[in-house]
């Protein structure tokens, strides 16, 4: 590796203060883990994103399916979902207070059961939902897409050089896709070195003022992607505004259920009109997903909230930049 890191100190030398943004939290528990921002030049910047599927779910959404399992509707959820907050409670509190909901790892657990599915995360998790949406389940959607938050981010206040690629959203959509953000990008694998590696090509691309994808992920990454879950999930899902949470609307940014029948925003509509949310005081996940705001700088870390007393939802999740700093020490 350093032989990867003395190419990071030449391709810097001559080049000014370069922000180069993660939005993967599986790259940012091995940036942070490996202490990667350690071993680079002072003038080049790794920054987080809203690369936490958990994190950028709206407390608006959280709050509605707390609110159909308090109404009798027996939920399936993942687990890391369970205790990121709502307005007064979380799931797992929820559940204390008799809700049926049921912690599951796939969707596959409960096709056959009577249950409406909460579905988060990003291209990755949506082909498992659009299969439970073939085989008639209910489905309560918070999917996201990657490509509009990354454009959202660029005209944002913070002035991003350069993106480390998710590398499992890559292989579903492809190497291609990305061409869409027009700026530097490397898609990366989640080895240490494929970090350093990526970082390397980013500045690489930069210095030749470049505006590219590169493919650091071959292995698993195809131009293409994976056509037949791209199909699943168009034939079952629509694009729709969405909100993420910390971060706001973002336009088309959102996957929701086609079919009426299977969608249970309208199955259970007069339940979930009455929710009434009310966002945290002080809470400045929003700005750690935008990579504003280190962890370590927002007033609550370590003090009101820690894993044990969550406040955000990046302190909740595995792949939150919070819960990670708090686990290895600072980003």
């Amino acid at each position: 590796m350093k032989k990867i890191i003395d190419s990071i100190k030449s391709l810097a030398k001559n080049m000014p203060p370069t922000t180069i943004m993660e939005v993967c939290g599986g790259h940012t528990n091995v940036i942070v883990q490996y202490g990667i921002r350690n071993l680079l030049p002072e003038n080049i910047r790794l920054v987080s994103g809203p690369g936490c599927p958990v994190c950028v779910t709206s407390q608006h959404d959280i709050d509605c399916v707390i609110e159909l399992a308090l109404n009798k509707v027996k939920i399936a959820a993942y687990g890391d979902v369970m205790r990121v907050p709502g307005t007064r409670m979380t799931l797992d509190d929820a559940r204390g207070k008799g809700a049926i909901i049921k912690e599951i790892y796939s969707v596959t657990e409960v096709l056959e059961k009577d249950y409406v599915f909460f579905a988060i995360g990003f291209e990755t998790t949506t082909p498992m939902t659009a299969y439970a949406l073939s085989k008639g389940m209910s489905v309560y959607s918070s999917h996201k897409i990657m490509i509009p938050a990354m454009k959202a981010l660029l005209s944002g206040d913070l002035k991003i050089d350069g993106f480390i690629t998710p590398g499992h959203v890559s292989a579903i959509l492809g190497s291609r896709e990305w061409k869409l953000l027009n700026v530097p990008q490397v898609i990366s694998g989640f080895k240490p070195e494929q970090v350093l590696t990526s970082i390397e090509k980013i500045l690489q691309l930069i210095s030749r003022r470049k505006k590219s994808v590169v493919n650091n992920y071959e292995e698993v990454v195809r131009p293409e992607g994976n056509r037949k879950a791209k199909k699943m999930m168009m034939e079952q899902l629509k694009l729709v505004d969405s909100d993420w949470r910390g971060i706001g609307n973002i336009p088309l940014s959102g996957l929701e259920v086609r079919k009426p029948k299977q969608n249970a925003k309208k199955q259970y509509n007069e339940i979930l009109k009455k929710v009434n949310t009310k966002e945290f005081i002080g809470c400045r996940c929003g700005d750690v997903l935008k990579g504003l705001l280190e962890p370590e700088d927002c007033p609550l870390y370590k003090e009101a909230c820690t894993p044990a007393t969550p406040k955000g939802a990046c302190m909740v999740s595995a792949e939150g930049a919070c819960s990670i700093t708090y686990k290895y020490g600072k980003i």
